[in-house]
Parts: structure tokens; C-alpha cells; sequence
């Protein structure tokens, strides 16, 4: 893990606006920012992640902001790996707090593709090649230019639900309404460095490497950084009715490293623009690598903000959102036909050159550290500290 974490920040860390949060022993929760090789406190500025989004300028305050020193970047991202960390020494955390966690989901043709696959195949990794090939050989393996929402969407519709293969998945993925769902609580996702979970009783399962954009109060896209989605494809290919079990498990969201805010250097034409790589180490020697571009993204990011909060929706915390991915493992793992699913030990790394690298070892839900700093927590440290 440590190699990963060393690639921790941008390539061009010097030029862009960092802010993350870090556990300070005896002070809870603090939010920083990155400023050279340090990393500085930002409580005097604001005493939240989601307070500071909702400032005019957010990543001009930043900039600006001077505070107190709390470590360099070096040793504050070398002691967050949870397999070699120091407890009285500060470590990051995922950088949003009292921010909802929210998801949109089928946003790729792969993915769409691969969630009818485990529709079809009702969880059953053993069906997955089969049922591969006969939805292909209907649907074909390129919806890109189906715009969602669209005559040309409607009219395949009647085409597919007459040959019986309309499924709840392509409804979201070109049908007018994306899908967005609650992917966990707030205060739950876990930060780089730290063990993700997958639910002990599921037995095909995958990363899901995602760029999250941080939205404020405002409905203001403000920032954005990477997130590991994990997702248990049995579980959600059983019934759409146990997604909730199938996504918002004890530490099965990660996000981080830091919240890079748009600026005059980096803003939503650099996010769709962005190519993110993920790589899966296993403790036998596996070795698996994908990709995922959001220029093959089939909504825009901003028009999934759209979807997630407005007239109908607000959250007056403000809200980060996972994009999707158009990463789906096929990759034979375990056995010929039955694909990729994750083994306990397996280390995963989603990066971008513009927001660096997110770095987390898979374990059991059940297994992972106890989630027990939530909201309540944080405001009494807080209250402490005289923020509030």
C-alpha cells in the first residue's frame, strides 16, 4: 500500500486547491489543506467540509487562508494506510462530513450492459458468459449514440420490451430519469488508506472506480475527487429491493484523497475530460487493471446534478455525487466463465493524474473498523475546540 499512497496528490499538486480532512488525536475531525508540503489547518476559515462549500469563493478563501501547520504531506498520507498507522500521529480521512452521499448509477453502456447481465442472470456469477452473449446479440455492445431520453430511446424501448429484454437497467440508463440513490450515510465513507468492506455473504462483488463531484446547498458543482463505489452484483442482481444492502454496507464507500476545488486551473471541462485507472493487486498475485472514461459518459455530469437536487430535492448540507463508471470486470478470476470478485487482502487503487490516487484494502464489512465517529461526534468535538 505504501507505493500507492506516495502517489497520493495530483501531478500538479503545486498548482491546484487541496482540501481534505484529518484525525488529530484529542481534537476529532479537522479540515485542511494542502500548501506545499504541508498540510495546514483550515478550522479558523471553516469548521466543516460542508461549511466551507458554501462560501462565496470557497477555493479563494482557502488559498488565502493562513493557519496553523499540523504535519507535512509526506508523513500525514505515509501513516493513513490502516495496515501501518500510528494513532497519535494525524491521518486523512474521506474529505466530505456532513454532506449527503449520493450515487448515480447505469451512466455508461458498459456498466448498463453488465447490470441487465446480472438482472438476466439473477446473481448467479455461473449464468454471467451465457446470458452475456444473448444480450448482446440482441442489443448489440454500443448504445453510445442512444442519447437518454430521446425519440431514438423511446422507440428501442418498444423494440426491447418486445423481444422481452426491457429491463429496469436500460429504463435509467436511456430512459428519460437517471437513477440516483443514497450510497451511505454521512460521516460514513471511509478515506485513502483505509480497509473497504464488502459484505461477508457475498460472493461476486467489485470495485467501482468514480469521479464524485462536491455539490453545495446551492446546487453549485464546487470541487471534485475520486470514489470507490463498491457494489455486490449478487446481492443487487437478486432484487433491485436489496440495492441498499447491495451498496451501503460498513465501510463499503470510499472517497478522497482531497476535494480538489474548481478554480481558474481546473474545473468541470478538466472532470469531463478525465481518464481514471484502477488497478486490483490480490494476495495470490492477481492482477487486474481497467479503466474509465468520462467521455463516454451518457449524461452530462451537470445534468446528473440536475437530476440529484433542485426543486424536488434539496440538502441543505450540500451532497457529494458518484458519476457511475464504465468499468465492469470480466476478467476470470476464480474459475472459467464466472468473472471477477474481490478476495479479502485485495488492494485497490483508482487514480487520475489531476486527483491523484485513492488506495484501499478489501476486508468484510464485518471485519473493517467499526464505524463509530458520526455526526453527533463530530459536534461535540467541535463544540470542544469553541468552532461552533
Amino acid at each position: 500500500m505504501k507505493d500507492f499512497l506516495k502517489a497520493t496528490l495530483p501531478a500538479d499538486a503545486q498548482q491546484a486547491t487541496l482540501v481534505g480532512r484529518a484525525w488529530i488525536e484529542g481534537q476529532g475531525a479537522v479540515l485542511v489543506k494542502v500548501e506545499g508540503d504541508a498540510l495546514v489547518d483550515l478550522s479558523g476559515l471553516a469548521p466543516t467540509s460542508s461549511a466551507l462549500m458554501e462560501l462565496h469563493d470557497a477555493a479563494g478563501a482557502v488559498r488565502a487562508h493562513a493557519g496553523p501547520v499540523i504535519g507535512s504531506v509526506a508523513q500525514v498520507v505515509a501513516n493513513s494506510g490502516a495496515d501501518a498507522r500510528v494513532v497519535d500521529l494525524p491521518w486523512l480521512l474521506a474529505p466530505c462530513d456532513l454532506q449527503a452521499v449520493k450515487a448515480s448509477g447505469v451512466t455508461f453502456v458498459a456498466s448498463m450492459l453488465e447490470r441487465v447481465i446480472e438482472e438476466q442472470a439473477r446473481g448467479n456469477p455461473a449464468l454471467a458468459e451465457s446470458v452475456r452473449k444473448e444480450v448482446v446479440a440482441v442489443i448489440g455492445d454500443d448504445l453510445s449514440k442512444v442519447r437518454p431520453g430521446s425519440p431514438e430511446a423511446a422507440q428501442l424501448k418498444q423494440v426491447l420490451v418486445g423481444k422481452n429484454l426491457w429491463s429496469q437497467y436500460l429504463e435509467v440508463g436511456i430512459g428519460p430519469d437517471a437513477e440516483i440513490f443514497t450510497k451511505s450515510q454521512p460521516m460514513s465513507a471511509v478515506g485513502t488508506g483505509a480497509e473497504i468492506g464488502i459484505h461477508p455473504k457475498s460472493e461476486w462483488n467489485n470495485p467501482e472506480p468514480e469521479i464524485v463531484l462536491v455539490v453545495n446547498s446551492r446546487g453549485q458543482t464546487v470541487g471534485a475527487t475520486l470514489g470507490n463505489d463498491v457494489n455486490l452484483r449478487d446481492f443487487e442482481g437478486r432484487s433491485a429491493l436489496l440495492l441498499g444492502k447491495a451498496k451501503d454496507n460498513n465501510a463499503s464507500c470510499a472517497i478522497g484523497p482531497f476535494i480538489r476545488l474548481f478554480d481558474g486551473g481546473y474545473g468541470i471541462a478538466d472532470v469531463r475530460a478525465t481518464d481514471l485507472s484502477m488497478q486490483v493487486l490480490g494476495p495470490e498475485g492477481f492482477d487486474m487493471r481497467g479503466a474509465s472514461s468520462l467521455k463516454m459518459i451518457s449524461r452530462d455530469p451537470l445534468e446528473l446534478v440536475e437530476h440529484a437536487i433542485g426543486p424536488n430535492h434539496q440538502y441543505p448540507d450540500g451532497l457529494v455525487l458518484f458519476l457511475g463508471t464504465m468499468f465492469a470486470p470480466t476478467q476470470d478470476r476464480f474459475g472459467p466463465g464466472q468473472g471477477f470478485t474481490h478476495a479479502v487482502g485485495d488492494l485497490v487503487a483508482i487514480s487520475t493524474p489531476r486527483l491523484g490516487t485513492l488506495v484501499n484494502r478489501v476486508n468484510t464489512s464485518d471485519r473493517v473498523e467499526p464505524w463509530r465517529y458520526g455526526i453527533t461526534a463530530l459536534m461535540r468535538d467541535l463544540a470542544r475546540r469553541g468552532l461552533l
